[in-house]
């Protein structure tokens, strides 16, 4: 079957999950990208930094790919940059504040030389063969996050970017909704919308809300120490946070890597203004009155390397919790993060610290009358519901629905389908290779499902590594069995089950021996099923056994 000519849309991360966005825009010999996410590991990745989208597709077509289009500086639209970027290298185009992160990343990596890079203006529009890119304000939790208006031969497609509609925003101005409405009234082909907050009536509340709060809670607790976490990429927060502290006659130090790396970027592109005095060094705090000090720190998801966690536990280095201290969560849990929230602020309640976690933030997301909005403004013919799980983007397909949009005409996708548009279709084609690629350390893509499997087996039962030494050519037992125990019982307190164990090896490995089976593999093989048959029925466990048979010469 000849197919059909027209754009391809092709979503190789970020849908049915929070995090990891990137899509592909395809059309005839040109591929544009926008975004290029990461996400975070779940309970299920054992040992794994972060996952990375497989861009195996752009890899097989890297003679089409012409760039990348960045929407704003948040880790789950750039953090997967520099790993991508170093197989399928192409400009990149970008506001300043996202390029500054962008390159951030790419000094880390010593890449900064091998990329070309393109700060972008609000209103700019970069031309690749058949694609038409416009860059238009938003607003979202961090400064110059764009959305993007892509013009191609079918049609215009409307990419909202995580936004929200923000009439008085902390740092910039309001949403260009003026050149929204235009392009409605010139024709938007689809909309691929936001859904992150699509399950949530009303307006999402202005960031402003949030400075108002602080003002309050810095009076209520005007003679304690205060210690605020919050994300290190809502610069605006951090804005208010300071502007708060300086009103108030503190100084404010910062804590956290990546924290001190985004507030560094901000401040030396203009995007946070810090006043005279105001900032000093963690190392610093001790010699200021606990009451004239603030501490704005990461961990405010319970991550368990992020400063506010050591100083819950109690081995930060620097900064320890007094019962005097008082608390700010400036966040909400991300999805599956509840329970390690929960964990810190048990562990500093503990410590006699009062912990403040309720109406303390607001979304970077809009909520569904501002999707209205949106879907009033730009009035697409195909709605393509974008960033979310898949409840989030059914709850976008809803809105579209009640905005007179055919439930024909909406588009829920999932990673990997190319859906061909046309100017009076829009359907599935194909679905193309995508997936997660973990990194762990230096390593990117070598740990596959064995080995996360291997992991998860250790993580729950452990390892049992059983040990023998046998005579070459006689293969007479010359030492052993030992068996060597990690993670699955203590071997002092389960002698009994031990000694056990090593008589069902000795007995397995006699048995091979009388049928004359000479080949380790089957031996170990052997030894493996009956030693897991043994433990199973005694203890209910399941660990990993690795056999180790050695050979010498006598």
């Amino acid at each position: 079957m000849i197919q059909k000519k027209g754009l391809k849309i092709i979503p190789l991360g970020g849908l049915e999950q929070i995090g990891m966005n990137i899509t592909v825009f395809e059309y005839d010999d040109t591929i544009i990208v926008v975004d290029c996410g990461m996400t975070f590991p779940g309970d299920d990745m054992p040992g794994i930094d972060m996952v990375i989208p497989d861009v195996t597709y752009l890899k097989q077509n890297i003679s089409k790919v012409k760039a990348f289009f960045i929407t704003h500086g948040h880790e789950d639209h750039i953090g997967a940059i520099p790993y991508v970027l170093a197989q399928v290298n192409v400009p990149i185009y970008a506001t300043r504040l996202t390029m500054g992160l962008i390159e951030h990343k790419l000094v880390e990596h010593a890449m900064l030389d091998d990329v070309r890079r393109e700060i972008v203006k609000y209103g700019t529009v970069v031309d690749y063969g058949p694609f038409s890119v416009e860059f238009i304000r938003t607003n979202h939790s961090i400064a110059d996050a764009a959305a993007l208006a892509i013009s191609t031969p079918v049609g215009t497609v409307f990419h909202t970017g995580d936004f929200k509609i923000d009439y008085t925003p902390v740092f910039g101005d309001v949403a260009d909704l003026q050149r929204f409405g235009e392009l409605g009234k010139e024709g938007v082909l689809a909309l691929m919308c936001d859904s992150t907050n699509a399950v949530r009536p009303g307006f999402t509340m202005s960031e402003r809300t949030v400075g108002r709060t602080f003002d309050a809670l810095f009076a209520e607790y005007s003679g304690h120490r205060i210690i605020v976490a919050t994300f290190a990429s809502n610069v605006d927060r951090v804005q208010q946070i300071i502007d708060t502290a300086y009103r108030n006659g503190r100084v404010v130090a910062i804590d956290g890597r990546s924290m001190v790396n985004v507030i560094s970027i901000a401040a030396e592109l203009g995007y946070i203004r810090i006043p005279d005095g105001t900032l000093i060094d963690i190392e610093e705090l001790k010699n200021h009155p606990d009451e004239k000090t603030v501490l704005i720190t990461t961990g405010s998801q319970g991550e368990s390397m992020a400063s506010l966690s050591r100083m819950a536990g109690g081995i930060h280095r620097k900064v320890s919790i007094k019962p005097t201290d008082v608390i700010i969560l400036s966040s909400s849990p991300i999805p599956g993060n509840e329970k390690a929230v929960s964990k810190v602020i048990n562990e500093l309640s503990m410590k006699g610290a009062k912990v403040i976690f309720q109406d303390t933030h607001v979304s970077g997301h809009a909520c569904q009358e501002e999707i209205k909005l949106m879907y009033a403004l730009l009035r697409p013919k195909y709605a393509i519901p974008v960033h979310g799980e898949y409840r989030h983007l059914m709850a976008q397909a809803q809105i579209a629905q009640s905005m007179d949009i055919p439930k024909e005409n909406i588009k829920i996708l999932k990673c990997g389908e190319v859906l061909l548009l046309t100017q009076d279709s829009a359907e599935v084609v194909e679905t193309v290779t995508c997936g997660d690629i973990l990194v762990d350390g230096l390593g990117v893509g070598d740990v596959g499902n064995i080995v996360l499997r291997d992991r998860q087996i250790l993580a729950k039962d452990g390892i049992l590594i059983v040990v023998m030494t046998l005579e070459k050519y006689t293969n007479s037992l010359l030492a052993g069995p030992d068996i060597v125990s990690r993670g699955f019982v203590y071997v002092r307190e389960s002698e009994n089950l031990m000694e056990e164990a090593r008589a069902v090896v000795a007995k397995v490995a006699a048995d091979c021996f009388d049928r004359g089976i000479t080949d380790w593999n089957r031996l170990k093989s052997s030894i493996k099923d009956e030693l897991g048959d043994f433990l199973w029925k005694r203890i209910k466990r399941t660990p990993m056994i690795l056999p180790i048979v050695m050979e010498v010469e006598v």
